[in-house]
């Protein structure tokens, strides 16, 4: 079952043949049409359509190996696709950059930090604060009064800025990835991809995150890939699972958790207890907490 219906025409390379937009393209921010991708004779991502409405709030989960990750650079343009198309508010960004993508809205965090650890966490948000004006870089950008206001914002949103002055080496794991986010808030994005946001996070840094994110603007839309199901569950209003490169299911929660065919993707069976355990009582063992993660 995929959310985008019509499938563009498109050559064995991916050069599109006409240059049409259906209607379904012009109503999402972001979507993706017939979406390939091959590695020799594997097909990470294998005709994916995906169409995402402004606000939404849309997780993207799947066995290791599903596509998840191959499928999020052909988003951002990390990647080119051996087959179908990208669109963003209608228009054909298949062949864009990623930095050209990035210019139009889309703003994305990673599974791997890229912060720089000497600087400090006010440093950091000032350099992609300048980056994304298009300023030339700077090791220490001078932080003028409007850019330490902008800073200060950006810290505030991720609840950072009693550790502005902090250097980043100093910082939590959970901390480090709250700043991330401020680094992907700074270019403003109208569509941003969360990669694994909670990994290697405690259940304490896990519950500050999930009230970050839930507290984003109502209008920027959001697409994360993550394993802690129980989380994905708590924010996401619509959730697709992908597996050996294909949409296996795009549904609401409740349709995903009820779903037997998840369960035989995920574990090799079709019992719901298995998986979708959200009972962390004293008589939980410990290897179900293992099943939630796959």
């Amino acid at each position: 079952m995929s959310e985008v219906s019509e499938v563009s025409e498109v050559s064995e390379l991916g050069e599109p043949r006409e240059p049409t937009s259906s209607p379904t393209q012009t109503r999402a921010v972001l979507s993706c049409t017939g979406l390939a991708r091959a590695f020799g004779a594997l097909r990470a991502v294998d005709g994916v359509d995906l169409a995402l409405p402004v606000g939404a709030r849309h997780a993207l989960i799947g066995p290791n190996g599903a596509g998840k990750s191959t499928l999020f650079q052909l988003l951002t343009g990390g990647l080119r696709p051996s087959a179908g198309r990208v669109w963003l508010d209608g228009r054909d960004v298949t062949r864009m950059s990623d930095a050209r993508r990035a210019r139009l809205g889309i703003g994305q965090t990673f599974q791997h930090s890229s912060l720089f650890l000497s600087m400090t966490a006010a440093e950091n948000v000032a350099l992609a604060v300048e980056r994304a004006r298009g300023a030339p870089w700077s090791p220490l950008p001078r932080q003028r009064p409007a850019l330490r206001q902008r800073i200060d914002e950006l810290l505030g949103d991720v609840d950072l800025l009693a550790r502005r002055d902090v250097a980043v080496s100093a910082l939590s794991h959970g901390e480090c990835r709250q700043l991330e986010l401020a680094l992907a808030l700074a270019a403003a994005p109208r569509v941003l991809l969360l990669d694994e946001p909670a990994a290697g996070m405690a259940p304490a840094e896990t519950e500050r995150l999930a009230a970050l994110i839930h507290e984003l603007p109502t209008e920027l839309t959001l697409l994360f890939v993550e394993h802690d199901l129980d989380l994905v569950f708590r924010l996401a209003t619509r959730v697709t699972v992908l597996h050996l490169g294909r949409v296996l299911l795009s549904g609401t929660p409740a349709e995903v958790q009820g779903s037997a065919e998840v369960q035989e993707a995920y574990l090799g069976t079709g019992r719901r207890a298995d998986l979708f355990v959200t009972d962390a009582g004293p008589e939980r063992r410990d290897g179900d907490r293992e099943a939630e993660s796959p």
